[in-house]
């Protein structure tokens, strides 16, 4: 019996790719039989997809995040558990920002909630005189180290961008997302659910996720900075990912029997939740706050999850 969790993945520009690995991995098993997986694709990036014409105006990420309401509609989902990759965890963000009675939680990586500042766009207009798409597209994907390794992941991800039928749609999914808007967070605009942060340390995008939860409520906020992890910790570092995630959950109330191996023996630096700007004091929960003894599991839920 399914206990009620959806994990919808928007597969954006790496697709499905971009939770396979993790969703995949032995011990997430436990998770996937007891919770419904949902895949969702952001408009134009199925596969198999028709091309849009020259001069097609593409949704923005706010249109898209309104386009989540009718899915919960159509699978009749009263709520979610959203995971979400990059622009999916900033498109996942501006739902949970606008219908909060229907998510229950979040697992966002490498969100960056910021919009673009003028020496960003600056540097994007010279990369798109000087780079190809798919070298954009991995440089945001991926940290600079792991580029110049040229691990056998970034070749993987490079052919599969450069090969893509739909180019010219991933073209605008991205366009869309680097004119993202801010969604001024802060203590008094915040979400309403609980939330995970995840980065991989030196990711494109750790100092906006480490900015992000120093915006967010310390009291519902735990934020996983993972070492060794890269850009793309739900593929590198999966077996971590997923003890994290299940401590997640399980806080939230879900699979209060789960038996966690790797994190109740060692709480590594890496897996830890207690990193502050300050440096002084922790800005978030530890991961391995979990449900309390004798509650039982709430009303089913379902999950989205959102990737870029």
């Amino acid at each position: 019996m399914k206990v009620g969790c959806v994990v919808a993945p928007l597969k954006t520009t790496t697709g499905k790719s971009c939770f396979s690995t993790l969703f995949r991995f032995e011990e997430m098993q436990e998770i996937v039989k007891n919770f419904t997986v949902v895949h969702i694709d952001a408009p134009g990036q199925e596969e198999s997809a028709a091309i849009y014409p020259a001069g097609y105006q593409y949704a923005s990420m706010d249109q898209i995040s309104e386009m989540l309401p009718a899915v919960l509609q159509f699978f009749n989902f009263r709520t979610v558990i959203g995971v979400g990759v990059g622009a999916g965890a900033y498109i996942l963000s501006r739902f949970a920002l606008s219908n909060p009675e229907s998510v229950e939680g979040l697992v966002l990586i490498n969100v960056d909630t910021n919009s673009r500042g003028w020496m960003d766009w600056a540097a994007q207009k010279l990369s798109n005189l000087t780079s190809s798409l798919t070298d954009q597209l991995l440089t945001h994907l991926f940290s600079q180290q792991e580029l110049s390794a040229n691990t056998d992941l970034i070749q993987t991800h490079r052919e599969r961008i450069a090969k893509a039928p739909n180019q010219q749609n991933i073209e605008l999914f991205w366009k869309s997302y680097l004119g993202r808007r801010d969604l001024s967070l802060d203590r008094n605009n915040t979400f309403k659910c609980p939330v995970m942060l995840v980065v991989g340390d030196q990711a494109p995008y750790e100092e906006a996720a480490v900015e992000c939860n120093s915006k967010l409520d310390p009291t519902s906020t735990s934020f996983l900075k993972m070492a060794d992890a890269g850009g793309m910790p739900q593929l590198t570092q999966p077996s971590k990912l997923t003890e994290a995630f299940k401590y997640f959950i399980q806080g939230m109330g879900y699979m209060a029997s789960s038996c966690m191996t790797r994190l109740s023996r060692s709480r590594t630096t890496s897996l830890s939740s207690s990193y502050s700007l300050e440096g002084s004091r922790s800005r978030s929960r530890t991961l391995s706050q979990g449900s309390q003894g004798g509650q039982g599991p709430p009303s089913p839920s379902h999950t989205m999850e959102v990737s870029c």
